[in-house]
């Protein structure tokens, strides 16, 4: 009886530290990067001021050449870089950073990467939830009416791979 008790306590240990782990590479990925590549931008001397701080946020989000979703994240950092510079200069973790940014505004974690399945082989691609698939399909502007069964949003996905890189 132990054994089996001991068994199923391990058990739930590892799914709660799998799922946890799984759902830390997905949130804030966005604002992760974009933390990450201002604080790649400065010296590590400069971390520590507020102000060198809020004026390279200003820097990054102002560069014309940002990807769509970084620019995204901008929009919403910009008005708040004085509460990002705070636990930024402390040397937090960009994930910690953004973590707490969302508290304020929830939008900022929701802007995520897209899903890239042009290379992923089918297998992989079922494996998705149906939410995943539904998006793939919204990113690549198609519209899956009647579709019932995960499988058929699985084969509208793979039939559409071609148009993954489009948008």
């Amino acid at each position: 009886m132990n054994f089996l008790s001991a068994l199923a306590i391990a058990t739930a240990i590892a799914t709660a530290l799998a799922t946890n782990v799984s759902a830390q590479g997905e949130d804030c990925e966005v604002c992760i990067k974009v933390i990450e590549d201002v604080r790649n931008m400065m010296n590590k001397s400069e971390w520590s001021d507020k102000s060198i701080v809020e004026k390279n946020l200003g820097k990054y989000c102002a560069n014309g050449e940002l990807p769509p979703r970084e620019k995204k994240v901008c929009y919403y950092i910009d008005p708040i870089k004085r509460d990002i510079a705070q636990p930024f200069s402390t040397g937090m973790p960009a994930s910690r950073v953004c973590k707490r940014i969302n508290k304020s505004n929830a939008e900022v974690c929701a802007v995520k990467f897209p899903i890239k399945s042009a290379q992923m082989p089918k297998a992989d691609i079922s494996k998705l939830r149906v939410k995943q698939l539904k998006k793939i399909l919204a990113d690549r502007g198609i519209e899956c009416k009647n579709c019932v069964e995960k499988s058929e949003f699985v084969d509208r996905v793979v039939s559409t791979a071609h148009m993954d890189g489009e948008l």
